[in-house]
């Protein structure tokens, strides 16, 4: 048959997309990642914003289009959080949840809603096509930090931690093929062995495979101890750390639930810039959470002014049913819009003086893709780097930061 895996998303819903895809490739079907006239339709859904879960229905209607008579069959966060959202629509035989997703490969002919329970242990063992340039390894799944804003501890379950032995098996196969790997999971900062937090030993085991460079997926402030990043510093990690962030203003996070304050984040960031040579920092911000004052929004804006991100990926907030900051005083809409194009010009003015102070500086790219002219990758503290002429996808390169260009930097190739 010919069948067609849809992921929306994060990398965690990406990675096991890939390991959904091999398995049916392997048992004889054609199998493809975007849309295209198909026998059968597989949605991995979202379900992290309304608008996620909106463009989780939108996409069946794009299914259809392509192919009126196909099967179509939804899983993931969203048929998890609320399956009855899919039933009555046109063309959907088949539902499930986040539990199993590899099972699917026996349902193709099933009819109905069949959502496993959620896994108290880590049992999902995939294997995976990774990609041109870079893959992804999932090393852990679940969370139990139950932010005030986040459904995902209600549809992923409980964090637990894949084993050591598996996901260097898994790094060793990967290896053969790609440049680099990133460390992905809910909450990767809880990854654990025998109960205790391990990603140090993780970290220090990577140091095995000389040919590839590993990346680090969004990581919690709490992780950042003088000992893990000292000896991360001497690993062949890439000096960009995603540090969860959310706001810049202590009364927010205290209502967010998020256990830190403003002044021990910044002291995160002071760790890793004691180690790491003008590392990237990059973070994520929600806009306009409950209850949210002018007074409170200014300080978060004034915060990561100071911290010096590299990138701000920016949330308008979300309200989701069954959380705790569904039934706290919501913000008005259009303050919530104004708030974001505030924070995303302070973002881009934040971009250029960080590709600023790299100018002049050579660092290590990985080719993947060519545009119009010009081959473009990424450097290992995540500058998007634009280089003229026509260089292999899947080669690290020397490359010298120019100027600042569109997303990222020009870069002039160094040849050796």
């Amino acid at each position: 048959m010919k069948i067609v895996v849809y992921t929306l998303g994060c990398k965690v819903n990406q990675y096991e997309s890939d390991g959904l895809i091999l398995k049916l490739k392997q048992a004889g079907h054609e199998v493809y990642s975007q849309i295209v006239p198909a026998d059968v339709y597989i949605l991995n859904s979202c379900a992290v914003t309304n608008e996620a879960e909106k463009k989780s229905r939108q996409v069946l209607a794009k299914f259809k289009e392509a192919n009126p008579n196909a099967r179509i069959m939804v899983c993931g966060c969203a048929s998890e959080k609320n399956s009855s959202q899919f039933q009555d629509i046109d063309g959907v035989k088949f539902i499930s949840g986040t539990a199993n997703k590899m099972n699917l490969i026996n349902s193709l002919e099933k009819i109905g809603v069949y959502k496993d329970e959620i896994p108290t242990v880590y049992n999902d063992e995939y294997e995976v096509i990774p990609s041109k340039t870079r893959a992804y390894i999932k090393i852990q799944d679940g969370c139990n930090n139950f932010c005030t804003y986040c459904i995902i501890p209600y549809l992923r379950g409980r964090s637990r931690s894949r084993s050591l032995e598996s996901i260097l098996s898994e790094i060793k196969q990967l290896s053969k093929t790609v440049k680099e790997i990133v460390i992905t999971g809910i909450d990767i900062t809880d990854y654990k062995i025998d109960g205790k937090r391990a990603l140090g030993v993780l970290a220090n085991k990577l140091k095995e495979f000389k040919n590839v460079r590993f990346r680090l997926g969004s990581i919690e402030q709490g992780l950042i101890e003088e000992e893990f990043v000292k000896e991360i510093s001497n690993s062949n990690i890439c000096p960009h750390f995603h540090l969860s962030l959310q706001s810049g203003c202590d009364t927010v996070l205290k209502r967010m639930n998020r256990k830190y304050t403003t002044k021990e984040f910044e002291k995160s960031v002071e760790i890793l810039r004691k180690y790491f040579n003008n590392p990237s920092i990059t973070t994520d911000v929600i806009v306009g959470f409950p209850e949210e004052t002018d007074n409170e929004f200014k300080q978060t804006c004034e915060f990561v002014k100071k911290i010096g991100f590299y990138n701000i990926h920016i949330f308008p907030y979300s309200k989701r049913s069954g959380t705790v900051a569904e039934r706290m005083k919501q913000v008005d809409g259009n303050v919530k819009k104004e708030r974001v194009k505030i924070l995303q010009n302070i973002n881009k003015n934040l971009n250029i003086k960080y590709i600023l102070s790299c100018i002049n500086n050579v660092y290590s790219v990985l080719i993947e893709e060519q545009i119009d002219g010009y081959s473009i990758g990424h450097t290992e503290n995540y500058i998007k780097c634009y280089i003229k002429g026509s260089i292999d996808e899947n080669q690290i390169v020397k490359a010298k930061i120019v100027k600042p260009y569109k997303d990222g930097a020009m870069a002039e190739n160094i040849v050796d």
